[in-house]
């Protein structure tokens, strides 16, 4: 799909109150790597091709392993490759994503999150969540895709 509008240029205060949850968000205590892990993993769920494959590199420029990023989508089956904590935020994640379907949080998703995350860090983390689903909208949404690299452009034409 081709970009339908370029929102950031159409509506600048909106790209930059996006911008400041962002912001606050690299500096609100979570690891830079569980945001990621989460950013990821929302955009999968939404199908955000453009947060996609952002998401993916930052997580290997910040030395995640290509293993973990082949099994997050498949991470409640991906024994021993996801922390207690990052399971939790996982599903915090997910269940906030598909609250839509769902109509609730289940309560032991809540227990889940809440044995690892102080109140403050629930908080954060549930906005780290509604950001990447916000970003995915805009993306999704306006057509936002990301550039192929050569090699990409290669298989394509093939």
């Amino acid at each position: 799909m081709s970009t339908r509008l370029d929102w950031a240029a159409a509506a600048p205060g909106a790209l930059k109150a996006q911008y400041g949850v962002h912001v606050y968000l690299e500096s609100c205590g979570l690891p830079k790597s569980l945001l990621l892990l989460i950013d990821l993993r929302v955009s999968q769920i939404n199908g955000c091709a453009f947060c996609l494959d952002m998401h993916a590199r930052s997580l290997r420029e910040a030395g995640e392993g290509q293993q973990r990023l082949d099994c997050l989508a498949g991470w409640r089956e991906a024994h021993g490759l996801f922390s207690a904590r990052e399971q939790a935020a996982l599903a915090w994640a997910e269940a906030l994503t598909r609250v839509a379907d769902a109509r609730q949080v289940p309560d032991a998703i809540y227990a889940a999150a809440k044995a690892q995350f102080s109140d403050r860090e629930l908080v954060d983390l549930t906005l780290a969540v509604c950001s990447i689903n916000s970003w995915n909208r805009l993306a999704v949404g306006f057509g936002k895709g990301p550039e192929p690299d050569g090699a990409s452009r290669e298989a394509a034409a093939a």
